[in-house]
């Protein structure tokens, strides 16, 4: 009797990663909020820029490197939507309205920690990717050896991606 009120009471812990759930889509919700004031911001200085005639310093740069910044923020809301989505289906209960889904429009869909996992990891790189880039744009070249090791860089990454895609593929 103790045995299975013990396995009781453990079984319904797994409730406590609603918790992870409800702050994970809270998390995605203000990242989603923040990303777009930014673009938002973006394109009203684009647009006081545009109307003024004014041409500021690296305003080119400054505009590329807010938008790239907006996406880096998208994407890791994104990271946290399939966190929430699979912790749920990981450990509650799977979301019906995903049954109904076609097989390809079950981006969602987890059924294992290691898919989860992998999304995850997946959705994270990019987030480095993007990151990178947004850095790049602020950094000034001086030397050749300087532009050959920007050139490894992206050709490291692109060699990374392309791996990165045969992941998971048959």
């Amino acid at each position: 009797m103790i045995e299975k009120l013990f396995e009781s009471a453990m079984w319904q812990s797994r409730f406590l990663v609603i918790l992870a759930v409800i702050f994970g889509l809270l998390g995605a919700l203000v990242l989603f909020i923040v990303a777009s004031m930014d673009i938002f911001e973006v394109a009203k200085f684009t647009y006081t820029t545009i109307t003024t005639g004014a041409h500021p310093e690296n305003y080119h740069e400054d505009i590329v490197s807010g938008i790239i910044g907006a996406v880096d923020l998208y994407l890791i809301a994104v990271v946290m939507l399939i966190f929430s989505f699979g912790v749920y289906e990981l450990f509650i209960s799977p979301i019906d309205c995903n049954q109904h889904a076609l097989d390809d429009q079950k981006i969602l869909s987890i059924k294992t920690l290691d898919q989860l996992k992998d999304k995850i990891a997946k959705v994270i790189v990019m987030v480095l990717v993007v990151n990178f880039f947004q850095r790049v744009l602020h950094t000034e070249y001086t030397t050749a050896l300087e532009m050959l090791y920007f050139a490894l860089a992206v050709t490291a990454l692109s060699i990374g991606l392309f791996f990165l895609g045969k992941v998971g593929k048959k």
